[in-house]
């Protein structure tokens, strides 16, 4: 079975109502064959990380960067996991009140380090979450889902 793996730091309700969306898609009826496992980013291990076959990172933007505790996960697992999660597909989901350009370039950084591959652009929501944001975020769990299927079976 295929693996998709969400890293989240969801404190607040607005990023928190983007985690939900976003697992109302990896989890639809019509994905069969992944395990969806939605862990916070402070508890996220390098074994989660590894057993992967997709990522999805989920912070909202804390001074103008991705949030601690993502920032946290990445401390932890980044030179564990080089050479070992090469290629893997990933997605990013960011809330904002005004600009998440700074959390976005900060993650991409790190992922192209890591030799991620950003499987779509991120979804990037700025102030109240609305009904094109939740749907951005169902679709991108809903595309990661297939793309954690595609890497296992490939």
């Amino acid at each position: 079975m295929a693996r998709l793996l969400i890293v989240h730091h969801t404190v607040s309700p607005a990023t928190q109502e983007l985690l939900e969306a976003v697992l109302e898609g990896a989890r639809d009826d019509d994905i069969e064959g992944v395990s969806v496992q939605a862990t916070s980013a402070l508890g996220a291990s390098l074994t989660d990380l590894l057993q992967a076959d997709a990522v999805i990172l989920g912070t909202p933007v804390n001074i103008g960067y991705m949030s601690g505790a993502l920032k946290d996960f990445f401390d932890r697992t980044y030179y564990p996991a080089q050479g070992n999660t090469e290629g893997l597909p990933y997605a990013l989901f960011v809330h904002g009140d005004n600009d998440t350009s700074g959390a976005v370039r900060a993650v991409e950084s790190i992922t192209k380090g890591m030799g991620w591959v950003r499987h779509r652009p991120p979804a990037e929501v700025r102030g109240r979450p609305d009904a094109k944001a939740r749907e951005a975020c169902w679709e991108l769990g809903a595309v990661t889902a297939l793309a954690a299927l595609e890497r296992s079976e490939g």
